[in-house]
């Protein structure tokens, strides 16, 4: 055991590797003037496509959760909630669960509630998030719009907006691509 004493020099003791930080991280920079006019623009675009074609076939197209969707799509391409699978598939389960307890339990807040719930936890278990799908189930189930209509207009609008962001990610260079993967 060596004691230190005045005047002779003692070793460092080595230092602490830092801790981990465990700060959550800022918010997302400011997009540049130009991406967001050109999200922004693609988005409303694109909506407005939905209830041109509404419109012109005499059915409600636009439902609120494609205009979420439309707004993930545009406005944050590189999102998991964002990617085609999430998009198609997930309003698909939403509106399939939504006739399913609109079937078996009516059309009151409270079974949308249920669709609600039994749509996340089946986008979860297929690792297709989306959670504006899971509007879609609330929707029909309130709403309950007819299946043969409903569900190829929700199909057609879907790939709709996946082709409409993977245009526009492609229109302005220095987008970030979009879709980061397919399915």
């Amino acid at each position: 055991m060596s004691v230190a004493t005045p005047g002779t020099p003692t070793a460092a003791a080595p230092a602490a590797p830092a801790a981990p930080s465990t700060a959550p991280p800022g918010a997302p920079p400011r997009p540049s003037a130009l991406a967001a006019f050109h999200s922004v623009s693609a988005v409303t675009t694109v909506l407005l496509a939905l209830v041109a074609i509404g419109a012109a076939i005499h059915e409600p197209v636009l439902i609120p959760p494609l205009a979420a969707s439309a707004a993930l799509v545009h406005s944050a391409p590189t999102l998991p909630l964002a990617q085609p699978r999430g998009v198609i598939v997930g309003h698909l389960v939403g509106a399939a669960c939504g006739y399913a307890v609109l079937a078996a339990a009516g059309g009151s807040a409270w079974a949308a509630a249920v669709a609600a719930g039994l749509t996340l936890a089946l986008l979860t278990l297929a690792r297709t998030p989306h959670s504006p799908a899971v509007a879609t189930a609330v929707v029909t189930v309130l709403q309950a719009p007819a299946p043969a209509r409903f569900v190829p207009l929700l199909f057609g609008s879907t790939v709709l907006l996946v082709l409409t962001g993977y245009a526009g990610s492609r229109v302005r260079r220095a987008a970030p691509r979009y879709p980061a993967y397919w399915w």
